[in-house]
């Protein structure tokens, strides 16, 4: 029986992110879209006004007994800064905000664990602004935008894999 799990993060543009978790061990599948805002169907052209609601963010299908989603999210908190509210790097914008949508009570627990363990650690400067939210719907990216930085080598992300403590992984 082939067992997965599903998470949904944003944390700025979702190239760069898409970029480094999906060489994950445990990842199986990502998918690049938006998700938390107010519009059905939302397309890039209007995500980009800052204006939707939704956040840049990434569908992310992996396997439990390689990867647990609390060290998914230990990862995840390595590869953007979550200490801004609606930016990373360059990229400024409700739509590139840090936030976790949960997909059951767990992952909400596990998410909310995760936090108050990177902010005891003092790793960060400043207190973790992620979100942590119910996951309403994800509407897929324009398939252009989908593993855009495999199609486009040395294309444009600010996303890097930071090395932090950030509390013990277990």
């Amino acid at each position: 029986m082939n067992h997965t799990q599903t998470a949904c993060l944003a944390g700025g543009c979702f190239w760069g992110i898409e970029e480094l978790i999906r060489q994950i061990p445990g990842v199986l599948e990502t998918e690049v879209g938006y998700t938390g805002g107010n519009i059905p169907d939302a397309l890039y052209e209007q995500v980009k006004t800052g204006r939707t609601g939704h956040a840049e963010s990434l569908r992310i299908v992996f396997d439990p007994s390689q990867l647990d989603y609390r060290h998914l999210l230990f990862e995840f908190f390595r590869m953007h800064n979550p200490t801004t509210r609606n930016r990373q790097g360059n990229d400024v914008g409700t739509q590139y905000r840090s936030a976790i949508f949960y997909l059951d009570e767990e992952q909400q627990r596990i998410a909310q664990d995760v936090i108050r363990t990177i902010d005891a650690s003092g790793d960060w400067q400043a207190k973790i602004v992620t979100e942590v939210m119910p996951f309403s719907e994800f509407f897929r990216a324009e398939e252009y935008h989908q593993k855009y930085l495999i199609k486009h080598r040395g294309g444009y992300t600010c996303h890097r894999v930071r090395h932090l403590d950030l509390g013990e992984v277990k």
